[in-house]
């Protein structure tokens, strides 16, 4: 029997919409969904949701958790990933706490930034001793991430786990269909492409029937602008730069040295920019579970509608040899040839029996290539530090951050990381 294993299964809502989508799939029926997570209550929970699933699908993939991470991992021909090492509490509290003590306010902060390279300094570690085990165990795997942040966890696993691996998001496929929502217009024949990396991939071409509709677009974003909303921050940067740009105005804000400025506290207002976002999300959605669990967990009529997300449709097209097309993050061999070779992108990939083959790119407009460098840089020197375990490289990442370096000082910076250190304690391993 063929496995699918899905580590960090106590993330219910997120295992209803990649497994109970397996579940939809003619194709995955019949396989095994292996279960791991380090919490064990929501382990079971997310087992007995998946067993409700089963139950009202009628499908005949069975379900089996697992508390030995190797044994859920033996024989599997697939993985998703979707870990949050150190959680909301304490090591999400601290990327923002320690921080706003130095003045440097974020909204997310699991990508770049301060909070993103710490987010990666203790989670790296965690998906090396995976691929450790994915070695051993299954080497010939298809590790589908879904971790932030994605692409230096999706760039470790490859180059340093010598795991085959694919990074996934949302933002690419929502991309286009979220912006023709706002904008009130009509996306039914639309074609586009877009590349660049991870949460900074940027809509390069958008058409129909052979018309470019960035014309409109843009002039349709600057009638919105003059109202309030929550996609400022995108739409001054495609009137500045040119192109719109895949992940949410909260994520960019932080991206960039533009918006989140102390010299200039007026833009947060002017961009309806949500500072300490995340953890308010994160402080609603603990609120929330326990009502959510009443009903994933206790609901024998339990259903699901196939989702967006693109695992399914990823090991659909490998097993049935019927092509797909996703947005994934591989690494750049040659993909966007004004991007380093050893960043992780963003592209087209296509998806058949011979796995998942990127599409080549060539070069990106030359301001947007510029603005992926920038942070570029910092994931790669967060790679560094995290593989050498040499502290200078901490402060090399947080010194090259965009937004970091425009509100702080180099001293302060250094500061500012000593304390994430000694505070982090035990979630991080020891740096020279």
């Amino acid at each position: 029997m063929s496995k699918i294993t899905f580590i960090g299964a106590g993330s219910t809502v997120f295992a209803k919409n990649i497994l109970g989508d397996v579940m939809q799939t003619p194709s995955l029926q019949g396989f095994e969904i292996a279960l791991f997570d380090i919490d064990q209550e929501r382990l079971r929970d997310s087992e007995q949701m998946l067993l409700n699933l089963k139950a009202t699908s009628g499908s005949i993939c069975s379900v089996i958790a697992y508390t030995d991470r190797k044994e859920a991992l033996r024989n599997a021909k697939y993985i998703v990933n979707a870990i949050q090492v150190g959680g909301y509490d304490p090591c999400t509290i601290t990327d923002f706490e320690i921080p706003k003590k130095y003045g440097l306010r974020q909204t997310i902060a699991d990508t770049v930034g301060i909070g993103g390279i710490f987010r990666n300094l203790r989670t790296i570690p965690v998906m090396l001793d995976i691929a450790k085990d994915v070695r051993e165990v299954c080497p010939h795997a298809l590790f589908l991430n879904y971790t932030n942040p994605m692409a230096v966890l999706t760039n470790v696993m490859n180059t340093y786990g010598g795991v085959k691996t694919i990074g996934l998001c949302h933002s690419v496929q929502a991309c286009v269909p979220d912006l023709f929502k706002h904008l009130g217009m009509d996306a039914d024949g639309v074609k586009w492409n877009i590349a660049g990396i991870n949460h900074m991939a940027w809509l390069l071409e958008i058409s129909k029937d052979g018309v470019d509709l960035y014309p409109e677009i843009k002039k349709r974003a600057s009638e919105k602008s003059k109202e309030k909303h929550g996609d400022m921050v995108r739409f001054e940067l495609m009137q500045k730069f040119g192109y719109y740009i895949t992940e949410s105005s909260e994520h960019n804000a932080e991206y960039h040295p533009y918006f989140i400025k102390k010299s200039y506290p007026e833009l947060v207002d002017r961009f309806n920019i949500p500072l300490d976002e995340y953890p308010r999300r994160c402080v609603n959605q603990i609120a929330k579970w326990k009502d959510m669990r009443e009903t994933l967990v206790n609901d024998r009529n339990l259903e699901h509608c196939r989702s967006h997300e693109y695992a399914s449709y990823i090991l659909e097209a490998i097993e049935t040899d019927v092509p797909f097309k996703i947005g994934g993050n591989v690494m750049n061999t040659g993909l966007i040839t004004n991007l380093p070779k050893e960043a992780c992108v963003e592209v087209p990939c296509l998806v058949d029996r011979n796995g998942v083959q990127p599409i080549y790119i060539g070069d990106l407009p030359p301001q947007l290539a510029a603005l992926n460098r920038t942070n570029i840089n910092t994931q790669l020197l967060t790679i560094e530090a995290a593989i050498t375990r040499k502290r200078d490289h901490i402060y090399h990442a947080a010194m090259l951050d965009p937004h970091t370096s425009a509100e702080l000082s180099m001293d302060d910076i250094v500061a500012m990381c000593d304390d994430l250190i000694e505070a982090h304690g035990d979630w991080l391993p020891a740096y020279n």
